[in-house]
């Protein structure tokens, strides 16, 4: 089963059932005392691990596990390391005393809950936990957190014992006292009860005392009841009055539904059971008498009175349709300076819980999103980025703060990552649970859209990467319908699920596997399309693992998989006509990685209407441009970088020799790159890095949409296999795990890498922003093309032409690379002899003989042009004599020329200082309150014009 285990706060597993884990000496020690942990690995998730275990760990005070937690996970500087005592036993010592150990002053301890860790910390026990003291109590019935239906008037019987003697017992119903007992044993019996009630079941012998939780909930039959006109599942707020709002639920199969929440004190009478609609079915509630602008929160309590086998019976869930939720699990780790104001989870509540939020005011869109236009699809230059990577404080405001970083490097679209809720805080986010929510982790929801808002008046289009192949346990409609054998409340779709497959129907299961044959399923994606173009203005989607979208397979069946089938073809391109229907010239992007006939269906898909559609699909040719970068010419074959290849007729195919899925060419050209010839060795990183540069030539270049994965164009040569110890590992080390999920180090930004101190990345980046340039603003990169090496792959050699354009545009371009690791003579093969240009810098290359070889040096490349490339007209004109002097300064500069407003950046693209009205050329521009180092300053004349300078501050 494929459980998800939350070791902050649910999934404790007994060690009586897994005997992992006991106390050295066999009894209970008292948390006063010290204490030695002995933990078999033997079955475990560590059985075949041989290095250092260490332990997460924390207590259960005062009823509440995890507490005085040590360390942080997978810290090992701060969590305590085992000690191996013989074969497959380790041990731990707590001292001088249990709560010295963990740095309790006081307070009740009954249990020590732990999870051990290898030293990576991507393989672990479950969650387990020890008892501690003599005393110790149970409840007996019903079963802890246990929610019995009843009918109105029933009866309930509450049974418990306790060790160590007698202890004081005192039940509480909704919060209130109704019973009190003094013994060893516990028995009575709450009678005719006609409301819900949460129980608490208090336990208390001295100092030490037990809470036991449980429920019961009334059935009180099933209200049909006509819902007005229009409403959709999930919220719906009223437009005419902030003080109502209706909420609607599909859940076939379910008996009745109550509506438990903020507003009514988690307590949910008969007034808040949910109304069934006759005609769709669907359970639905009108609130009134809210307060407009007031944060409620609230929960279905969804019932089953005759589940299906080891289905529960009862599920407490938050809405599928949130747009916002709070949760237990990763809400107390995120910082406030990402999302301020963060609202405080309900107390006494389990798992998710859904925001409801009348009278919200829209935000405030600048004309640059409400009239945006996106690059056309044939000039798309897309940066990929994972937001929690991209910078130290890993949020929007990161992003927002480094928009000049994207902007000079000329690229056109962002991509991110997905930012729906997701499972965890550390996460990739392909674990989504809630797909319309947005994940808090990285901000809130008007941080994000003031990003997207920035992004669309700098030019640069958003897209979002969705995971709708899949969810996970957390998923409400996973949980609604699941099979859940131990009780704990998670599990995985039961058969009577109408929206997952209770088994996968392709071989690349991750999660639980959405139907996309199912029309629930159907009505919930076009949702969550819906929600994203709507209300966030999103230019796109990059649709993940759309091999899992058929019916057709089953897991662990390649071939089928892998082969063409139709009822995925027919369903995808209904979800891009949706999307086409809320905004015509929205990006649709399949990462399919599949046969080129089927591919080719959507590519192909809608070309010749106006404006033109066609499905761009994620082109991967990392295996091959490694190669080059590493200084090979086995398997360096890239002619499937072009559209052309693979039978599209439009330029649909978005190629990237690297993306997150992919370990760094830099990486692998150092690590393992050609060391022979007669150059220096490609384990110099200098060597390496500086191949990037005809990377970017050979695949940015050719005809069609591109992807960039972040710092690709700063030669960013950390594997992402690296751990956060610093180590690599990668993700055939079945022993301990790959790291490619965890945080990476940012030494784009610590160590500067756009200053002069690391030159070959500045170049790399420079070459990159031009060549990206050439790509957007010149029409013959929309044209044909041909890759056609110079005998051997080693030299790369790709023309770019449309032969309709007249002589005196720029309608040739050879592009010839060396990837050897020694000089190379390549034959350019220019198409016919005169002037041309190198279109890096313009300068005039005569062309006398088509087939003189050209010498180039190992990575070196060239970029030659019948005419030479137009110059960016957001600069000054290059006869404009504008310049800054004293450079270096130690505080204050003057600049020749007439501007009138001058912005300074940080190296890394912040704004750190403004000078408007400047009034004339004796104008000195204080710079003494900024540290030292390199600056960007940007002036700009009474057109607007601007042009970028570096200046030193010493």
């Amino acid at each position: 089963m494929k459980k998800v285990f939350l070791f902050l706060l649910f999934g404790i597993v007994s060690n009586a059932t897994f005997a992992q884990v006991t106390w050295q000496g066999g009894t209970n020690p008292d948390a006063t005392a010290p204490a030695t942990i002995l933990f078999d690995k033997t079955g475990t998730g560590l059985a075949t691990y041989t290095g250092t275990i260490y332990a997460h760990t924390g207590l259960t005070v005062n009823g509440t596990p995890w507490q005085n937690v040590k360390g942080s996970w997978g810290n090992n500087t701060t969590q305590p390391a085992l000690t191996l005592v013989s074969g497959n036993i380790y041990k731990l010592d707590l001292t001088p005393t249990i709560l010295a150990f963990y740095g309790l002053a006081s307070g009740s301890v009954t249990k020590v809950n732990i999870v051990f860790r290898n030293a990576l910390g991507n393989a672990q026990s479950v969650d387990l936990s020890l008892d501690v003291g003599a005393f110790q109590a149970a409840l007996v019935t019903p079963s802890e957190y246990s929610n019995t239906i009843i009918n109105s008037g029933q009866n309930l019987t509450i049974t418990a014992n306790n060790t160590n003697g007698s202890a004081n017992y005192n039940l509480l119903a909704n919060g209130v006292s109704i019973n009190t007992f003094t013994g060893t044993s516990y028995n009575y019996t709450d009678t005719n009860i006609t409301v819900n009630k949460s129980y608490e079941l208090q336990i208390t012998q001295g100092a030490t005392f037990f809470s036991k939780s449980f429920g019961v909930i009334v059935n009180a039959g099933t209200v049909n009841q006509v819902m007005g006109s229009g409403l959709e599942d999930g919220i719906n707020y009223n437009p005419s009055d902030a003080t109502r709002a209706t909420v609607v639920l599909d859940a076939p199969g379910k008996d009745f539904v109550y509506l438990a929440g903020s507003f009514n004190n988690w307590q949910p009478g008969t007034n808040y059971l949910m109304k069934k609609d006759p005609g769709t079915g669907k359970f639905w509630l009108e609130l009134t008498a809210l307060t407009p602008g007031q944060q409620y929160t609230y929960q279905y309590w969804v019932v089953d009175s005759t589940p299906t086998t080891n289905s529960p019976a009862v599920v407490k869930t938050a809405d599928p349709y949130s747009t916002l939720v709070l949760s237990p699990f990763d809400d107390p780790y995120i910082p406030a300076s990402s999302y301020p104001n963060l609202p405080a989870f309900p107390a006494g509540q389990e798992r998710e819980v859904t925001v409801l939020q009348t009278g919200q005011l829209p935000y405030n869109w600048s004309s640059a999103t409400t009239g945006f236009v996106k690059p056309k699809k044939e000039d798309l230059v897309v940066y990929e980025v994972l937001v929690r990577d991209f910078d130290a404080d890993r949020n929007y405001q990161d992003l927002i703060d480094k928009i000049d970083y994207f902007k000079n490097l000329k690229i056109n679209a962002i991509q991110l990552m997905p930012v729906m809720e997701f499972e965890g805080n550390e996460s990739w986010g392909y674990n989504t649970s809630y797909h319309m929510a947005l994940d808090k982790f990285y901000g809130n929801e008007n941080k994000f859209k003031e990003f997207i808002d920035l992004c669309h008046q700098n030019g640069i289009a958003v897209i979002l990467d969705l995971a709708l192949n899949h969810a996970f346990g957390r998923n409400p409609m996973v949980r609604m319908w699941m099979k859940d054998a131990d009780g704990d409340g998670w599990g995985d779709p039961a058969a009577d699920n109408p929206y997952f497959n209770e088994f996968a129907k392709h071989s690349y299961s991750v999660g639980s596997d959405f139907n996309h044959s199912s029309a629930r399923t159907k009505y919930y994606t076009k949702r969550v399309i819906k929600q994203w173009i709507e209300e966030f203005k999103i230019d796109g989607f990059r649709w993940d693992l759309t091999k899992g979208f058929t019916q057709a397979c089953s897991g662990g069946d390649d071939t089928c998989t892998n082969a063409y089938q139709a009822d995925r073809v027919a369903v995808l391109k209904e979800y891009a006509d949706y999307s086409w229907l809320l905004d015509a010239n929205h990006y649709v992007i399949f990462e399919h990685l599949g046969g080129d006939s089927e591919e080719q269906q959507w590519a192909n898909y809608r070309l010749g209407e106006t404006p033109s559609k066609g499905i761009m699909m994620w082109g991967e040719l990392h295996e091959a441009y490694k190669q080059l970068a590493m200084g090979y010419s086995t398997n360096a074959d890239i002619t499937r970088m072009g559209h052309v290849s693979r039978g599209f007729t439009g330029k649909r195919l978005l190629g990237y020799p690297e993306s997150h899925d992919k370990d760094r060419l830099m990486y692998e050209a150092v690590t393992f790159g050609n060391g022979g010839g007669t150059a220096p060795p490609l384990n110099n990183l200098n060597n390496a890095v500086g191949r990037m540069s005809a990377i970017g030539a050979l695949s940015i270049l050719v005809p069609g949409p591109k992807m960039i994965w972040h710092f690709a164009e700063l030669g960013m040569n950390t594997s992402i296999y690296t751990c956060e110890n610093g180590t690599v590992n990668s993700e055939i080390d079945v022993t301990i795990g790959d790291c490619k999920l965890a945080t990476k180090p940012q030494p784009q930004w610590v160590n500067n890498w756009l200053t002069m101190t690391t030159p070959n990345r500045q170049q790399v980046y420079n070459d990159w922003k031009r060549l990206i340039q050439m790509k957007i603003d010149e029409p013959v990169f929309e044209g044909d093309y041909t890759i056609s090496p110079d005998g051997n792959n080693i030299r790369q050699r790709i023309y770019v032409y449309n032969n309709s354009f007249p002589s005196t545009q720029l309608k040739n371009v050879v592009i010839i690379a060396n990837m050897s690791v020694a000089s190379q003579n390549i034959n350019p093969s220019f198409p016919y002899t005169g002037n041309w240009y190198n279109l890096m810098d313009n300068t005039l290359y005569n062309v006398s003989n088509t087939t003189a070889t050209i010498t180039l040096p190992p990575g070196g490349f060239r970029v030659f042009g019948n005419q030479p490339a137009t110059l960016s007209n957001d600069e000054f004109s290059a006869a404009y004599n504008v310049s800054l002097y004293p450079n270096p300064t130690s505080g204050t500069f003057n600049i020749k020329g007439e501007v009138t407003k001058v912005d300074i950046y940080s190296i890394t693209g912040q704004l750190v200082k403004s000078f408007d009205n400047v009034s004339s050329e004796e104008y000195q521009f204080d710079i003494n309150d900024l540290n030292n180092g390199v600056y960007l300053v940007k002036a700009f004349d009474l057109n607007n014009n601007s042009k970028t300078m570096k200046v030193i501050k010493q």
